[in-house]
């Protein structure tokens, strides 16, 4: 089993970036899939969710209106649409179940937001 981000880069304030999640050796549409990310400094946050059963989506409260959480069942993705970023969004950005397992913590994709 692995779980994949990627889509990461550099863009301005106010702008948008859609991260993927490649999920291998299991099927993620049947599991509750969540993206997390971590700041210089900080510990790693989680942001959004998708179950398993129903696509409800969930959001903390510091992304809510700002990012989407959806799925690409065809090609075994969850993603992350990203709008309106700030420079507080700077982070390496993570994929997991969720709630996550230590052993699927992949390497990450980092998102910078800097003028």
């Amino acid at each position: 089993v692995q779980l994949q981000a990627s889509g990461g880069g550099t863009v301005q304030p106010g702008g948008s970036l859609r991260l993927s999640c490649a999920a291998s050796g299991f099927t993620a549409a049947y599991y509750a899939v969540g993206w997390f990310r971590q700041a210089p400094g900080k510990e790693r946050e989680w942001l959004s969710c998708i179950s398993g059963a129903e696509d409800k989506t969930t959001y903390a409260d510091s992304v809510k209106g700002r990012f989407s959480i959806s799925r690409d069942k065809a090609d075994n993705l969850v993603l992350l649409q990203m709008n309106n970023l700030s420079p507080e969004d700077t982070a390496v950005y993570y994929c997991n179940k969720n709630p996550p397992y230590s052993r699927y913590w992949g390497q990450g994709t980092l998102v910078t937001v800097s003028s």
